[in-house]
């Protein structure tokens, strides 16, 4: 077995290449795909009764739902099994190829184009966990959260720098072009180019990464049976375990509750906002890219200063002041005018403020908050219901929108989701939550 090197530059360095090369794909996703689906695949009068908007909130929905149940399965195997880069190597690529392959899918084939747009979302969220559970391998206490900190800012700059490459593309694209290609052409190119980064940059990162790491043996009740069925069982229990224990304290709960409520509508947001934009509002691929890369960008600088919020007003205060810009920006967003831009980015320089600064101290917070000798679990356990809020905002945004034929009395859905985040956030007593750590029971589990 080999031992992996803790706070070694070389690997370091490597992992955090993973984020540069798999943001590419999440940034053209948001950006691009939703748009592109929306604009080109989908006829003009809809698919069966649907708008294109309807559609793509609803496979969101579903893909959410998806890993949802199987997050439980995928992090038993990235615990158990020595095994982090094969499975890393096996997920990526799967959504990497798939990437590549979308271009190819002709205009109107929804539910091909739906069906492997799903596929690329499980690459890319169960790849994720295992580069996730490289971290406290070649990590100690004391550099942990630098180390992170380091993935999401290469993350942050090689998202947006793809993205702008994309937008340029674009821009030089249409009739009388010196590219000679016409716009949705570009745009598929964009996409595919996108799997390729991330296919790419994906073999950088793995050869500066270990080939094994330390196997965690399964628990004696277990061995004998299938492997699949093992980490099936194994999964499903911890995190059944984990939700019976959090019952008994209330502040820790009730900051679970709070955050599915919210992350739900960030959620929510990152993934209709090109739909949205370009059916509702009536903008072009290279608005919505525009707005996009304000937001990449915008979001690296909101995350610093968001830290030093915190550092005044405590991390609670400081995630329920973003909540708040969060209302009013989604609120705005409500009355946003049809084939104008630049109120759209406005907004999108106000959601980059906001999004880096809810998500890093949402992890933050709950951090502090949770026994530190089982941090591995509970970290696991607020993984699976990251994914579990991610399924009820667009499929709400998709109910609201086929209901009332428009995208913009949904937005009033996702305001409902962020008020409702806030108000039980104010709820939460820190200091009552971390003083209950000490009272954590794990016998049995």
């Amino acid at each position: 077995m080999t031992q992996v090197a803790k706070n070694d530059p070389r690997t370091i360095f490597g992992w955090a290449m993973y984020d540069w090369a798999n943001s590419a794909y999440i940034t053209t996703f948001a950006a691009i795909v939703a748009a592109f689906f929306t604009g080109v695949i989908v006829p003009d009068e809809g698919y069966n009764g649907f708008s294109g908007q309807t559609l793509w909130s609803a496979v969101i929905s579903i893909g959410a739902i998806i890993l949802f149940l199987g997050m439980p399965v995928i992090g038993a195997i990235a615990d158990y099994a020595s095994a982090k880069k094969p499975f890393l190597r096996f997920f990526a690529w799967v959504g990497a190829l798939m990437t590549m392959s979308l271009p190819l899918v002709p205009d109107g084939s929804v539910v091909v184009f739906l069906l492997m747009v799903i596929v690329t979302q499980i690459g890319f969220v169960a790849a994720n966990v295992f580069y996730d559970g490289f971290l406290p391998d070649i990590s100690t206490d004391d550099t942990i959260d630098r180390i992170s900190s380091r993935g999401f800012a290469l993350g942050y700059i090689g998202g947006g720098l793809y993205v702008l490459a994309a937008l340029a593309l674009i821009l030089l694209s249409g009739d009388d072009s010196l590219t000679g290609l016409s716009e949705d052409t570009a745009a598929r190119i964009g996409i595919g180019g996108a799997g390729v980064w991330w296919l790419g940059f994906t073999s950088f990162a793995l050869r500066r990464l270990p080939d094994e790491t330390a196997a965690i043996p399964l628990p004696e009740s277990y061995r004998g049976q299938p492997r699949w069925l093992a980490f099936t069982r194994i999964g499903f229990s911890r995190t059944v375990a984990t939700g019976r224990k959090l019952l008994g304290f209330k502040h820790l709960m009730l900051f679970v509750v709070a955050f599915i409520f919210y992350n739900d509508a960030v959620q929510t947001v990152i993934t209709v906002t090109g739909a949205y934009a370009q059916e509702t509002l009536q903008l072009g691929a290279e608005e919505i890219i525009i707005t996009f890369l304000i937001v990449q960008f915008v979001a690296f600088f909101g995350a610093l200063m968001f830290g030093v919020l915190a550092g005044r007003v405590g991390a609670k205060g400081a995630i329920m002041i973003s909540l708040v810009v969060w209302i009013l920006v989604t609120s705005a967003a409500y009355f946003l005018p049809v084939g104008e831009a630049l109120p759209l980015y406005g907004l999108g320089v106000v959601v980059g403020f906001v999004l880096g600064g809810v998500q890093a101290l949402s992890r933050s917070l709950y951090g502090s908050m949770i026994p530190e000798q089982a941090s591995a679990e509970f970290y696991g356990f607020y993984s699976v219901f990251s994914k579990f809020s991610a399924i009820w905002g667009p499929l709400l945004f998709a109910v609201v929108t086929n209901a009332t034929g428009s995208g913009r009395p949904a937005i009033l859905s996702v305001v409902a989701l962020f008020a409702l985040g806030l108000i039980v956030l104010s709820r939460v007593d820190v200091a009552e939550a971390r003083r209950s750590r000490g009272l954590w029971s794990f016998e049995g589990v």
